[in-house]
């Protein structure tokens, strides 16, 4: 018998080896497991990358799709791809039939683009509002509109909240004259081609994603709104714009985060933010410092204190607290952990937009060209505009029920730590300086004004609130 075959039968017959026999055997032993490791390494490996791009297709569908568009334009090297996406946007300039129709970029939509763009008052301003459809681009589009200045307004309309609701402020601006968009402002071939065909003074840039825990669930659409966003709106007007137009943006005054002087001053430090929202939109004025450095764009930042007003956004707390009362549902209220309530510098929307419509006038001329050089420096400003009265929000509640004749079902809780701060107070003394920016609505009037809004545009009954505020009001008399 073959020495070799001896091995391979002992080996089978569990014969303990010595010497040269044993160390061969464990070399092969040794082999096969590590060959076995190897492969089973190698599957997991290959598992867990199609569970990453499985979880990466489900949750960034629209990131996996952008990656893939660029890939093909840079494959194509030509100018018929960028035709055919440029051709194919959809583009709704209003609520009409005819407006709709209206192709993305054609001689029509530069015509209706142009119309409304242009200033009806000598002087005028010629307007680009980005997010026209939300809550304070609506308000802002339609008193621009109402003093002569021309407006375009852009909107994504998102589903964040209803979009119901923007769709109704867009039909409400077309019967002003005011062309809204259906579009995307990182799309830059949109925004080139606005700019080709109207030569915008300004640009207000009030589209964001906004709300501070939504932020916990779907952050990455916070970068792409308030950071890429941002960029994308700044790049055209700095490289494309000819001239430059003026750029006010809407910041947060979310920005002052764990900040615990006050009233808030914009001298205050902002580099604790507490909410993702928070440092996106801090993010956004360290960019604007850039821009206005590197490119001689005239930029102004706006710290909004908790806007609130008729067509408002129902995520807002005084909006989700009037349907929850209405509807009978409970509403959470939030302490602090040594028990105080929460409390908010409530700004009312006719102050905000007095505010935005003074800083557009002040704005300051952008000093860059198209070629990149300076003629100087430009100017870089930002204000808080507030109401510079925080009100607990346990009275925000009070005068809603009293104006829905409605108690609400209250649950109060401590202050959970996912971005909310216990309160905010503006100094608004440099915009009262600048532009004589001055709140003058109380809180009770301007949530009368907002109810007013809310059982008209939900159409409510009327009578039935009526009576119930009668009752609320005998019950309150009698104790």
């Amino acid at each position: 018998m073959m020495p070799h075959s001896g091995v391979v039968d002992a080996a089978a017959k569990g014969v303990k080896l010595g010497g040269g026999g044993a160390l061969m055997m464990r070399r092969v032993a040794s082999g096969k497991l590590l060959s076995a490791s190897s492969h089973l390494l190698f599957r997991a490996t290959i598992l867990a990358t199609l569970c990453l791009v499985c979880l990466f297709t489900v949750h960034y569908p629209s990131l996996l799709s952008h990656s893939f568009h660029l890939s093909s334009s840079a494959a194509a090297a030509n100018g018929a791809h960028r035709a055919a996406s440029r051709s194919s946007h959809r583009s709704l300039l209003g609520s009409s039939s005819s407006a709709a129709a209206v192709a993305y970029g054609g001689a029509a939509w530069e015509k209706e683009v142009r119309r409304s763009a242009a200033p009806r008052r000598d002087g005028g301003l010629s307007v680009l509002v980005t997010g026209a459809a939300g809550f304070v681009g609506a308000h802002c589009s339609l008193a621009l509109r109402a003093r002569g200045d021309g407006v375009v307004g852009l909107d994504n309309f998102n589903s964040y909240y209803d979009p119901s609701l923007k769709r109704a402020r867009q039909r409400l601006l077309a019967s002003r004259g005011v062309a809204v968009l259906d579009a995307d402002i990182n799309d830059a071939a949109l925004l080139e081609r606005l700019f080709d065909a109207a030569r915008f003074t300004h640009v207000l840039h009030l589209a964001a994603q906004a709300g501070v825990r939504y932020a916990m669930r779907a952050p990455q659409t916070y970068v792409a709104s308030n950071v890429a966003g941002l960029v994308s709106v700044l790049e055209v007007a700095a490289k494309h714009a000819d001239p430059q137009p003026a750029i006010v943006w809407a910041s947060s005054s979310s920005v002052y985060g764990l900040n615990t002087d006050a009233p808030f001053s914009e001298e205050h430090r902002t580099d604790r933010p507490a909410s993702l929202y928070a440092a996106t939109k801090k993010a956004g004025e360290a960019i604007a410092h850039a821009y206005n450095h590197i490119y001689g764009l005239s930029i102004t930042g706006l710290r909004f204190f908790t806007v609130y007003g008729p067509w408002g956004r129902p995520d807002m707390a005084y909006f989700s607290f009037a349907r929850s009362i209405v509807a009978g549902e409970p509403i959470t209220l939030f302490r602090t952990a040594d028990g105080a309530d929460a409390r908010r510098d409530f700004t009312y929307i006719d102050d905000v937009v007095k505010g935005c419509l003074g800083a557009l006038d002040t704005a300051g001329e952008s000093t860059g060209t198209k070629s990149g050089k300076k003629r100087g420096p430009a100017p870089l400003r930002v204000y808080n505009l507030g109401n510079t009265s925080p009100v607990p929000v346990t009275r925000m509640v009070a005068i809603l029920e009293k104006l829905l004749g409605k108690k609400a079902n209250k649950r109060v809780v401590t202050m959970p730590s996912n971005g909310d701060v216990p309160f905010t107070h503006a100094n608004v003394s440099h915009a009262a300086r600048d532009f004589g920016y001055r709140p003058a609505t109380p809180l009770d009037a301007g949530l009368r004004r907002f109810v007013d809004w809310f059982v008209h545009y939900y159409k409510l009954d009327t009578a039935k609130i009526a009576k119930a505020k009668r009752k609320s009001m005998a019950m309150s008399a009698a104790s």
